[in-house]
């Protein structure tokens, strides 16, 4: 029988990849969009997931309380594992079984899976420039149809496109905190597709915070959005 997965993200590109590449791997898996549902799945769910994978940062119910509610109603008898696009501070994360960094593999999320914990911290998957990480690329295009592979980059843009718009107005209102949430998440949606120009940036941009330049700074950013949609047209052309 194929190990249950569940999947709990409020990214909706990540969660989106992670069901496509944990399905190609065989598992059965399903998906959620916050740990308060995934609390109220787990109350009805039988039998319960084998596997909780779940972002560490979510409105709502997340992080060790998420894990502390989810282990009272599953036990023992589920391995709690979660991810993040960044390291965990110290002091979180003690109430996991492990920790993924994203981006990673589903060889990676294997071997967490047989070993039953795992510190796993792949995080990158080499590429040190450009706009688009072959390797990544390469393994989602053997992963899924053409169709469904441009779907998936048209939503990582759209997705990335919206979260810099509301960087911009971040920017208008002072927001320092909004700005470096919306940077974080597309640093882990662009990651896990190997949008690495974009990563890159976000990741920058989680960072500095809001700075003197961040205007400048969201302008480069549409611009490596608009590098990486010619990019993938010319691949759907080939």
């Amino acid at each position: 029988m194929p190990v249950r997965i569940l999947i709990v993200d409020d990214d909706e590109l990540s969660r989106e990849v992670l069901m496509l590449l944990a399905e190609r791997a065989g598992y059965e898996v399903e998906a959620l969009e916050s740990g308060d549902a995934a609390l109220v799945h787990v109350q009805r769910a039988r039998p319960l997931p084998e596997v909780v994978l779940t972002d560490m940062q979510m409105p709502g119910t997340a992080g060790d309380e998420l894990a502390r509610r989810l282990r009272g109603l599953c036990g023992t008898g589920s391995l709690l594992l979660a991810m993040s696009g960044s390291e965990l501070e110290d002091g979180t994360g003690q109430e996991f079984d492990g920790f993924l960094l994203k981006p990673f593999t589903m060889e990676t999320l294997a071997r967490a899976i047989s070993r039953g914990s795992a510190r796993a911290d792949e995080g990158s998957s080499g590429a040190k420039g450009g706009v688009l990480d072959e390797g990544v690329y390469g393994k989602l295009s053997e992963s899924m149809r053409r169709s469904q592979l441009e779907q998936l980059y048209a939503l990582c843009l759209k997705d990335a496109e919206a979260r810099i718009g509301k960087m911009r107005r971040a920017t208008s209102d002072g927001d320092d905190v909004a700005y470096r949430k919306e940077a974080h998440a597309i640093k882990g949606g662009s990651g896990m597709v190997g949008a690495i120009e974009l990563q890159r940036l976000a990741t920058s941009m989680e960072e500095r915070g809001l700075r003197d330049d961040d205007v400048a700074t969201l302008d480069e950013f549409m611009v490596a959005c608009e590098r990486l949609r010619r990019i993938l047209v010319a691949r759907e052309s080939n």
